[in-house]
């Protein structure tokens, strides 16, 4: 199947009638018929009822709307493509890992949507993915909890997020502040489960470094999954104090007591990158690190 079956399909669709969408086409209708023949074979349905008039089947109608949603899609792909290339608009890809969402993050990016001439691709991915993809270049910047010896990539702390306890609604230590000793009898839910290292061998680390093991009762990818199955009673779960902007009825949040619990939030980027928005994106967070330190 190529593009040129689809944006052939998509002006037949539109039109119903052979002869007219040939013409749009700028095509005789004969090799229009057999390039819609072949969509048919290749996908192994009818898409056209060769009544008069011309009706698209049940699976023509499905084929259409999903195609015509791909083809606006790749349209403005390229156009958008050809304006970087003429210095009309700016790229930037953003990694960052769901946890950054609670802090700095929404404000570059609303920052960088009122830019007309920015054009964002946003991936979530954890550090360790995230130092894979500034090195391809898929993205520009990232935005993680976890540091990374690589030279080819800077990373700078931003913020320390304090940790806080999720435990279930009604759970006895609930109401209080809580230490690691305390926490360290419940079980445990950790994420993320896989790619490693990541935020799970830092809740492991901290536990460690105070001579204290946890019972790890369920690993997940996902910080909205841990917190779910915190609120099934499947145990509790370390987050950043900036997640507690998430409000739910089912559950509680607890801070700690150890003022070094701490996650960080790291920016990273690519050491050689010299790109006047990637400097700018980084001025912003400084500024922003900033007027948090003041209470502003």
């Amino acid at each position: 199947m190529e593009l040129r079956h689809l944006r052939y399909f998509r002006v037949v669709a539109q039109t119903l009638n052979f002869t007219r969408a040939a013409e749009r086409l700028h095509l005789a209708q004969p090799p229009l018929s057999r390039q819609i023949q072949q969509l048919e074979e290749e996908l192994g349905v009818v898409l056209l009822e060769r009544s008069r008039p011309l009706r698209l089947t049940e699976a023509g109608r499905f084929f259409y709307e999903q195609s015509a949603q791909l083809l606006e899609r790749l349209d403005r792909i390229c156009h958008d493509t050809q304006r970087i290339d003429q210095g009309q608009r700016r790229w930037l890809g953003i990694g960052f890992a769901p946890s950054t969402l609670y802090g700095a993050l929404p404000e570059l990016i609303r920052r960088l949507r009122g830019d007309g001439g920015v054009e964002l691709g946003l991936s979530e991915m954890i550090t360790l993915q995230q130092v894979d993809a500034l090195k391809s270049g898929r993205i520009d910047i990232g935005f993680g909890r976890i540091h990374i010896d690589d030279a080819a990539v800077v990373q700078k702390v931003i913020h320390q997020d304090p940790l806080v306890a999720v435990l279930p609604a009604g759970h006895h230590l609930l109401g209080t502040a809580v230490s690691l000793e305390q926490l360290a009898r419940e079980p445990f839910v950790l994420y993320p489960g896989n790619v490693r290292p990541s935020y799970a061998d830092h809740v492991l680390k901290l536990f460690a470094r105070n001579g204290l093991d946890i019972h790890v009762a369920q690993m997940t990818n996902e910080l909205q999954t841990a917190i779910g199955l915190v609120a099934a009673g499947m145990g509790i779960t370390l987050v950043p104090a900036s997640v507690q902007r998430l409000h739910r009825d089912d559950i509680g949040y607890a801070p700690l007591l150890d003022p070094l619990a701490t996650s960080p939030i790291i920016v990273s980027y690519r050491a050689a990158d010299t790109s006047a928005l990637v400097r700018q994106c980084l001025n912003w967070i400084e500024e922003q690190s900033a007027d948090t330190l003041r209470g502003d």
